[in-house]
């Protein structure tokens, strides 16, 4: 005959029925018993550079019966995901632009980790891992960072003279993408000091200010300004681009050239003009110093200045300087090519 049940086993049996009475007198629901098969990440953040393969870690504890896993892009700005790719543990279907560089890792029978081939600079942002099963659905969250670096820009005709949708497009034609608020406040910090406003990826207009002044929205707190959300056709502003690390590489060819015999110059070199993205870039992940004044693809005059001094800018802190948009007869500068 079985003896009387021990006080550990008794607590064993008894202390989950307790928690259920206890959440049911407080008005909370019972935890659900069933598992959760999905493992939380190690790192919710995972950090790469265009070019690159990333991987975005997502692991079964154990396998559900039946199940299919579901990637999804979570839109800055916009109420919706795009879908990426979608398995049941033995066949995967990719979807949309991003599916053709996507595939699954399957380093073992448990794993249904993204990769991503080739990273581009739209590919930053938030990514969702869904496990369906019919049953309970769950998930796990994870955001792709790269490595880049923020750069105000206007055109030739002056500041504010972009609407969202142009704001886009500029950045994109000098190699890169409007910035979101996390890429803004990440070169903030970084020392991104800018007294003119403006548009980020996610709709908003804003600009960082480091040292507060009496022009750039009074002598408070050091900070972010924001304009707040903005009409996107109508409104007009200057554009926060991103870029990331390029696969060529910039270099300086001297002289006193015209913005066409720049072109030719780059050209019998086997180069194109460098664009403003692809200055940023040498200057932030290459080095690139060089303190005389070149012309850009957009018609620009600006030079890289990574160890600052008297004669190169006259500015304390290293950053890309610039002459601003010269005639593009005046034969007075060099020119920055880019080969790739």
């Amino acid at each position: 005959m079985p003896g009387p049940l021990s006080l550990p086993t008794l607590c064993h049996f008894l202390l989950p029925w307790a928690f259920a009475i206890l959440h049911e007198a407080l008005g909370d629901a019972a935890p659900h018993p069933g598992p959760h098969y999905l493992l939380p990440p190690i790192h919710e953040v995972i950090h790469s550079h265009r070019g690159a393969t990333a991987t975005l870690p997502c692991v079964l504890g154990t396998s559900p019966p039946s199940y299919k896993v579901r990637w999804s892009k979570v839109e800055p700005g916009e109420l919706r995901e795009t879908l990426i790719l979608i398995t049941n543990g033995l066949h995967a279907r990719g979807y949309g632009p991003l599916g053709g560089r996507a595939r699954m890792r399957r380093g073992h029978r448990l794993d249904a980790s993204l990769v991503i081939e080739g990273v581009r600079l739209e590919d930053e942002g938030r990514y969702r891992c869904e496990l369906i099963n019919g049953m309970e659905d769950e998930s796990v969250a994870l955001t792709l960072r790269l490595e880049g670096v923020v750069f105000p820009y206007q055109p030739s005709r002056g500041r504010y003279q972009f609407n969202y949708y142009e704001a886009k497009q500029a950045c994109e034609e000098q190699d890169g993408r409007l910035a979101t608020y996390a890429q803004l406040y990440q070169a903030w910090t970084e020392g991104l000091d800018w007294c003119n406003a403006g548009w980020l990826l996610e709709g908003s207009v804003r600009y960082p200010v480091l040292t507060a002044r009496a022009p750039c929205g009074g002598r408070g707190r050091p900070g972010i300004r924001s304009y707040g959300p903005r009409d996107r056709k109508r409104d007009r502003y200057d554009a926060f681009c991103f870029t990331s690390m390029t696969a060529g590489h910039v270099f300086f060819v001297p002289g006193r050239l015209t913005l066409s015999e720049a072109h030719a110059a780059c050209r019998r070199r086997g180069a194109t003009v460098a664009k403003v993205g692809h200055l940023y870039a040498a200057w932030k992940f290459s080095g690139l110093d060089q303190c005389d004044g070149g012309w850009l693809a957009d018609g620009s005059v600006r030079f890289p200045i990574t160890s600052p001094r008297p004669r190169c800018g006259g500015l304390p802190d290293p950053g890309v300087r610039s002459f601003g948009f010269p005639r593009a007869q005046q034969a007075a500068f060099g020119t920055y090519c880019y080969s790739e």
